[in-house]
């Protein structure tokens, strides 16, 4: 028995997930609530080594799809799916931008920041990251703040956040969540990874990494994100739906990825919904991040296909009746906003806050059209 815990890393995490349980016992919830649905994509049109070919034909799917996917399906205020990209910048091209412009153009999406590495520093970490952001500027992706600086949200390759492994691949900077923060990094958004050994014993929660920014994995201690808390000094956790859940005679390990071989249901929205991810004392406002490794042509066609289609109808039907439950679609940015605007006191409708402090990059704002 120990050995098949050990298999699935449960000692890094079961304490965390139990407590989280136990806290959503004593949560009083609203009979009206918001969902917030975000949908984060490990975007990567490079996956698996193509020739770039392949890897713009990739682009190419999405770009001639994902409006005709989901053109029929809207939230409470007329939005339809919001999309994510997480870009990784060492696959950075400027066709493949190009494409992702088109949807980012249409406010169906946004780019934000991926990166994978390995025995990386934390100065040339640093540098790549400030080249990435100007590469994506130039397309029209990034937000800026008024005084010009890059402001954006970050996925870690391979999981690895701040050198997360034991034997130290896929990273190798301890201190990359002070680096990300410097550069103008607001939210990490690459957690849930279980079974991966790099998934924090803070689970189901947005919260404020509490360890070291200076030391490895100091987003395993944190606080949670409350109304009237907020942290200047570090970028926030915004974690996505983590579950054991029955399957057969077993139980499996619900992350909230969706590919080819774990496609949406009607079951697994549900089980997202009910982890009941929220700001502390703001329980009507609940969060579902999602994520995917969209671009490699079998996940694609499950998520613009017939299935994630499915998912979408469910979503903008059984929670958005106007009565129990008002849908948001919203980016990771607009998540981020939101979530600051609930630790910040702000109350209704969260659609009025989806620019509350990063302001939307210029494809998106229209500014560069």
């Amino acid at each position: 028995m120990f050995g098949k815990i050990r298999d699935k890393n449960l000692e890094t995490w079961l304490s965390g997930y139990l407590r989280h349980k136990r806290q959503k016992v004593f949560t009083r919830v609203p009979k009206q609530k918001h969902l917030l649905f975000a949908m984060c994509d490990h975007y990567e049109p490079l996956w698996g080594k193509p020739d770039h070919s392949q890897g713009l034909s990739r682009v190419k799917a999405w770009t001639d799809g994902y409006e005709n996917a989901f053109s029929d399906y809207n939230d409470s205020h007329g939005n339809r799916p919001k999309h994510s990209f997480f870009f990784p910048g060492e696959e950075y091209h400027p066709t493949f931008l190009n494409g992702l412009s088109q949807i980012c153009a249409k406010r169906l999406g946004e780019v934000e920041l991926h990166i994978h590495h390995d025995n990386e520093t934390s100065e040339n970490l640093r540098s790549e990251i400030q080249k990435f952001l100007k590469l994506f500027s130039d397309h029209g992706h990034v937000s800026k703040s008024e005084l010009g600086t890059y402001q954006y949200a970050f996925i870690h390759g391979n999981w690895a956040l701040a050198n997360g492994r034991k034997d130290g691949r896929w990273c190798g900077v301890d201190d990359e969540l002070q680096v990300l923060f410097d550069t103008g990094c607001y939210a990490d958004f690459t957690f849930p990874s279980a079974p991966d050994e790099c998934q924090p014993n803070v689970v189901n929660s947005h919260y404020w990494p509490m360890g070291s920014l200076l030391e490895k994995r100091p987003y395993d201690k944190g606080q949670l994100a409350k109304v009237g808390c907020f942290f200047d000094d570090r970028l926030l956790m915004m974690t996505g739906p983590l579950e054991l859940a029955r399957r057969g005679r077993g139980v499996r390990i619900e992350s909230s990825a969706i590919d080819a071989s774990d496609p949406p249901s009607i079951k697994r929205v549900d089980r997202w919904v009910d982890s009941h991810i929220h700001i502390k004392n703001k329980p009507e406002w609940v969060f579902v991040k999602i994520h995917t490794h969209g671009a490699p042509e079998e996940n694609a066609k499950t998520y613009l296909g017939e299935q994630g289609q499915n998912m979408h109808h469910y979503l903008s039907t059984r929670y958005n009746d106007g009565v129990e439950w008002k849908l948001h679609y919203v980016s990771a940015r607009e998540m981020y906003n939101i979530a600051v605007a609930a630790m910040h006191g702000e109350s209704g409708d969260p659609n009025t806050f989806r620019d509350y402090r990063i302001k939307p990059p210029e494809i998106v704002s229209g500014k560069n059209r």
